[in-house]
């Protein structure tokens, strides 16, 4: 993390359990002076999105808060202040967590050892990556990645790819009108989809008006 980075610390609250983080004071934080961001066509005002915790991310913790983790090797893509990855991690599940953002790392490490936590494994890798080391998983995580309507297709490759043949993918889309495409895509790898609002989101400012979309493979 390079200076001169404003950044915050907040406490989120899963009944008894606390994840403490530290993440950028706000969307204005920008700091990329040797050009590692912008040569992976990150631009300036993209740059600090990965660095606030956003409603959809707030979403998925809480619904991913009880799941029945053990035994299942995790992965959450897209991660940003990876928020899940931080959860699971308290909870001793066996999660790794990737995002293409240069930073997301550094501000993994400093949040793990913040929640007294093991270092969660992570690799920075894009969609289309095909020499990434990951591996397979058993469950695939994760919130508001159908943003641009060029990377649905890429992000449905990336998921079959790293999907075990009996898995179960949980991600949670804001509402940005891609969900059917997406759909439609996993439906095409063998993947069954559903769909839910969640139940209770009184711990968000406003109305959530998006969905939890579940895709389900088995051999």
């Amino acid at each position: 993390m390079t200076l001169p980075l404003r950044v915050s610390y907040q406490t989120v609250e899963f009944g008894k359990t606390d994840i403490h983080l530290c993440t950028l004071r706000d969307k204005q934080e920008y700091s990329d002076p040797e050009g590692i961001a912008e040569s992976l066509g990150i631009s300036s005002s993209l740059w600090p999105l990965f660095g606030v915790i956003w409603p959809s991310s707030l979403v998925l913790a809480h619904h991913i808060l009880d799941y029945q983790t053990e035994g299942k090797r995790i992965l959450e893509i897209g991660c940003g202040m990876a928020l899940s990855s931080l959860l699971l991690n308290k909870q001793n599940a066996d999660i790794t967590a990737t995002d293409y953002h240069p930073e997301v790392e550094l501000f993994l490490k400093r949040n793990a050892i913040l929640n007294e936590g093991n270092v969660i494994p992570f690799e920075r890798t894009s969609w289309t990556d095909e020499e990434d080391k990951l591996g397979r998983f058993d469950l695939i995580i994760g919130s508001d990645v159908l943003y641009e309507d060029g990377h649905v297709e890429q992000l449905a490759g990336f998921l079959n790819y790293h999907a075990k043949p009996n898995c179960e993918v949980i991600l949670v889309d804001p509402g940005r009108g891609r969900k059917t495409k997406m759909g439609n895509l996993m439906t095409e790898y063998g993947f069954v989809s559903s769909e839910e609002k969640p139940e209770h989101t009184d711990y968000l400012k406003d109305a959530f008006k998006g969905y939890i979309l579940t895709f389900r493979r088995e051999a």
